[in-house]
């Protein structure tokens, strides 16, 4: 059976990528982050939210995996997004194929300022 977490822009499963299929593992995690491209990235804040992910993953390690404990993991990742959306450190791609806002409306620089 696959374990998995599906936020809006946070997806974990329990399972290991092959020849483009997931694959159930007990001993890999594998995150997908934003599937639907709603933010624009760049290398080192992906990094900082991979590091975060890890940080997730050792903090439970030694519980059993279940739902629930990825369900956890998937939602302090969530927040971890909207705390980079609203440093700045990451935006919303406003080239998206839908332009949802789920985290808040954009913030505009006012011009004259």
């Amino acid at each position: 059976m696959l374990l998995k977490s599906t936020t809006r822009h946070i997806r974990i499963f329990a399972a290991e990528v092959e020849d483009g299929e997931l694959v159930p593992s007990n001993q890999v995690l594998t995150l997908d982050i934003d599937p639907d491209n709603e933010f624009t990235w760049n290398e080192d804040t992906l990094q900082v939210l991979y590091r975060k992910f890890d940080e997730l993953v050792e903090a439970n390690s030694g519980q059993d995996l279940t739902d629930y404990n990825l369900r956890r993991i998937g939602s302090d990742l969530e927040h971890f997004v909207r705390s980079l959306l609203q440093k700045g450190e990451i935006s919303y791609n406003i080239s998206a194929r839908v332009n949802n806002y789920s985290m808040g409306l954009p913030r505009v620089e006012d011009p004259e300022k």
